[in-house]
């Protein structure tokens, strides 16, 4: 079958398939390809682009086809398989897979709505983003990487490759990506489409460009959101939490953010404040602000039966429905449930504009109109097992169609809600994210990680995926979530390595359910003291420290806010992103940049005191400790006593100062 020239693309049709192929966006293309028609209305990341004209576009007597957008070409064959080049170059950057004797076709629409797309695989491609997982690899060729949410895990379906292209799954439904040696393979449990967008790039830094113009610039990040955050859980009330800023004031520590955390609330859906814990909000965000400190606040989207919003959103059709009959609900802690600590509670409907606007409007009333600066979207997969999860029926489809939306729309109700009322910058932290987040002010977490030093190696990798995946503000709980014993000094070692590490994050957040904590999941659950003064004098000195550094970075954080909005460049980045030349920036994953001219090589094992550091060639890097300048292209053995990490500084950058 021949392809016609169409709208400024190419397509296809066949008795199985039809397959358009356009321009969208500069040096990119999208490749649509149904059994039916298309629907130009079904959900994705991708925004609308400019109208584009192809810098070239034919389509030959032979049943084949060429399509040019600035770097990327595409050759579409006869049998309808596409291959995508450099157009200076001419190299291959990606094949759609060939077919051979009984193998399926690179593409497949099967029945029930499950689609397949397989690409060929390249010996020595390197493959990155992909959200948020705790693996503990940056380069994630080999890996099977399930695209479905869960507490830890942000699936986006993003891919750089150190081929020189980028690739958008652009589908919400759940599935998974395999990374194999002989193919490269997206599969969608359903929906009947296959949708996916692709770029090229001679840099790292021109494919998060690309993409980030097409599914959205992140804003710009508030300035206060730059400084120290501090969390726990939790302040059970207003007094508890003030007597916190207060004392971080009298001790002359910065604070920017303090956080109040679950179980807040009278019930599930209130949200807002219990008025026997927190009398006086707004008396509290004065105070808060007299001291300099903006107060952010959990909100889950789950809804208690007898809340001040069950009966409304049930109404309206705006709770999550169940595949097997009524409303989808699981047992959370109540303070309502009578003799049970638990009860069946619902969950409203991110998916759903009329929920989302219900859901602002509560938000707005009842915390920002008193003075919070930020919302806490925890539990925002949503949470709940995954044979529950398995059931949703959204407004957007069932969950194996439309699952992967309600991060991203849980964020824009924010996003829209604080648009609307005039501030440009928004922000929240979640829990997890979807393809697009970022242009909703989505501010991901790595969820209820263990306290332990495998765990902050593995947020090392885990970040700098979500950095290549269009997200550029992300951060850790300062220490690990789950436990951690402050009068352990095995603990303080790795709270004093964490707290080094996350000085340098995009975002630094300290929080953890610290021992001795509640050992029920209970409304009544509170944890142990993790304020920087909770570990002992030691820590305490070294901890301070780095809270001054911190401030000292913030000019230079705010500088990489403006880069970020402008050009999507994630402030916290792989070597490779500023050094795509040098061979050995692709082989470190252990490292970082913050920026272009800070490396940061963080501790992650117990009882070390140095460390081996790897810095870029075409530079030198000046080593704030010692004032040597070493050349670039040298691996070296770095002292990393306890008081420090290794850092260095780009030679000629100005940057030395900020780190003395």
């Amino acid at each position: 079958m021949s392809y016609s020239i169409r709208a400024g693309g190419l397509e296809r049709h066949t008795a199985a398939e039809m397959l358009r192929i356009e321009p969208w966006g500069p040096h990119a293309v999208r490749v649509r390809a149904t059994a039916g028609t298309l629907d130009s209305a079904a959900p994705g990341a991708l925004e609308t682009p400019a109208p584009a004209t192809p810098d070239a576009l034919s389509a030959s007597d032979d049943g084949s086809a060429r399509l040019v957008n600035g770097r990327l070409a595409v050759e579409a064959s006869a049998d309808g398989r596409l291959t995508f080049r450099h157009v200076d170059s001419g190299r291959v950057l990606l094949a759609e897979r060939d077919p051979r004797s009984h193998h399926t076709g690179s593409r497949v629409l099967a029945a029930g709505g499950r689609t397949q797309q397989s690409f060929d695989a390249y010996d020595g491609e390197r493959l990155h983003g992909l959200g948020q997982h705790l693996h503990g690899r940056l380069d994630q060729k080999g890996c099977v990487i399930d695209l479905v949410q869960s507490n830890t895990v942000a699936a986006v379906p993003f891919l750089h490759s150190s081929r020189g292209y980028g690739l958008l799954w652009n589908n919400p439904a759940t599935g998974r990506v395999e990374l194999g040696a002989d193919a490269t393979r997206w599969t969608a449990d359903a929906g009947g489409r296959i949708d996916y967008w692709i770029t090229a790039g001679d840099t790292p830094a021109q494919i998060l460009d690309a993409y980030t113009q097409a599914t959205g610039r992140p804003p710009l990040l508030p300035e206060w959101a730059s400084g120290f955050w501090q969390s726990r859980l939790r302040y059970r009330t207003q007094d508890e939490l003030l007597s916190v800023a207060r004392q971080y004031k009298e001790r002359g520590l910065p604070l920017s953010v303090i956080v109040c955390d679950f179980f807040h609330w009278p019930r599930m859906g209130d949200w807002r404040f219990e008025p026997a814990e927190w009398p006086d909000p707004t008396a509290m965000t004065q105070e808060l602000g007299r001291l300099g400190v903006k107060l952010a606040v959990s909100v889950w989207p789950t809804v208690e039966p007898d809340s001040d919003t069950y009966d409304e959103l049930r109404a309206a059709g705006h709770l999550v429905r169940d595949a097997d009959g009524g409303l989808l609900t699981f047992p959370w802690p109540s303070r309502h449930g009578g003799d049970a600590l638990t009860r069946p509670m619902a969950y409203y409907d991110a998916t759903h504009p009329g929920a989302r606007a219900a859901l602002w409007q509560r938000l707005n009333d009842n915390y920002r109109s008193l003075g919070v600066s930020c919302l806490w979207l925890d539990a925002c997969e949503p949470d709940m097992p995954p044979e529950f999860a398995e059931r949703a029926v959204y407004a957007a489809g069932p969950a194996a169609q439309a699952a992967n939306l309600y991060p991203l729309q849980h964020a824009r109700a924010v996003a829209d809600g604080l648009r609307a009322a005039g501030e440009d910058r928004p922000l929240s932290l979640i829990r997890s994210a979807w393809a697009g987040s970022q242009r909703y002010g989505a501010l991901l977490w790595s969820g209820d990680i263990p306290t332990t030093f495998d765990s902050l190696a593995r947020q090392i990798r885990a970040g700098l995926n979500v950095a290549m995946s269009g997200i550029p503000w992300w951060n850790t709980d300062i220490g690990g979530f789950v436990g951690g014993d402050p009068d352990d000094p095995a603990y303080r070692e790795l709270l004093i390595r964490w707290f080094q590490y996350g000085t340098f994050g995009p975002v630094m957040r300290l929080h953890g359910d610290r021992e001795p904590n509640h050992p029920t999941f209970s409304t009544d659950m509170t944890a142990g003291p993790n304020e920087v003064w909770s570990y002992g004098q030691e820590a305490y000195d070294i901890l301070r420290q780095h809270l001054l550094l911190r401030e000292r970075l913030r000019p230079y954080l705010h500088r990489l806010a403006e880069d970020a909005h402008r050009t999507g460049a994630p402030p916290m980045r792989p070597l490779f992103f500023d050094f795509p030349e040098d061979p050995g920036a692709w082989d470190v994953d252990d490292q970082f940049l913050l920026g272009p001219d800070v490396l940061v090589a963080p501790v992650y094992e117990a009882g070390a005191r140095a460390r081996r550091v790897y810095l870029p060639s075409g530079t030198g890097w000046l080593d704030p400790a010692t004032k040597a300048v070493l050349k670039g292209g040298t691996t070296l053995d770095v002292e990393a006593p306890l008081e420090r990490i290794p850092v260095f500084v780009r030679e000629g950058s100005g940057m030395a100062s900020h780190l003395a």
